[in-house]
This record gives structure tokens, sequence and C-alpha cells, in this order.
């Protein structure tokens, strides 16, 4: 009889348990579901791809006016056949590396740096 009533008992907690949860979830996916979060979502959406695009299309437009200027080049465009490139001393096969060079003047980086360096030159 106490096994039956333990067993019982057992079973009901579980279930109250379970409806609590399952109330929790269901409530949580319906606010999500309701129209002003699913416009907000979308609207996030977007606003993100297009500033994904912009960017894209700045740093397109940057590799073309390069190209045009005669400042665009690869690694791939200056090695000769049979060279190999190394990185860390190890032999690295075509794809693998992307390599950054530095704009001569441009050590510091970023504007602000560009900025402060032009008024030390002017005397400002």
């Amino acid at each position: 009889m106490m096994k039956r009533l333990l067993w019982f008992v057992s079973g009901a907690a579980a279930g109250v348990a379970g409806a609590g949860f399952a109330k929790r979830k269901v409530r949580a996916v319906a606010t999500e579901l309701t129209p002003a979060h699913v416009a907000k979502k979308a609207s996030e959406r977007v606003r993100d791809a297009i500033a994904e695009g912009r960017r894209a299309a700045r740093t397109r437009e940057a590799e073309l006016k390069a190209a045009l200027d005669g400042r665009g080049s690869t690694l791939a465009e200056e090695l000769d056949d049979g060279d190999t490139v190394l990185v860390d001393g190890r032999p690295v096969e075509p794809g693998q590396v992307i390599v950054l060079r530095q704009v001569a003047g441009d050590t510091h980086g970023g504007r602000r740096a560009r900025v402060a360096q032009r008024h030390r030159r002017r005397g400002a």
C-alpha cells in the first residue's frame, strides 16, 4: 500500500512539474510569435542584411578602384611558378592564407591617429 502511495505521489509531482514547464514554454513561444515581436525581429534582420550589403559594396568598390589605379594585386600574381609561401616555416597551399599589408604612413591605424598625425604636421 505504501509503495502504491509513493508511486502515485511521485507521478502526481512529476505531472505538476511537467505541466508547469510546458505552461512556461508555451507562454514564451506565444510571446515570440506576437505580431509586434515578429515584425521587430524581421526589421532587425532586414537592417542587418542592408548593413552587410553596404559593407560588401564598399569593400568591392575599394577593390575595383584599386584595380583600376593599378594598386590592387594579390600575392598569387606576384609569385613565380615554383615559388613556395611559408607561414611559420611551413609551406602552405594556395587559398589557406590571406596576406594583409600595412599601408605606409598608417603605422598606428585608425582615423583618429591619422587626423592627429595631420594636425601635428601642420603645427596645430
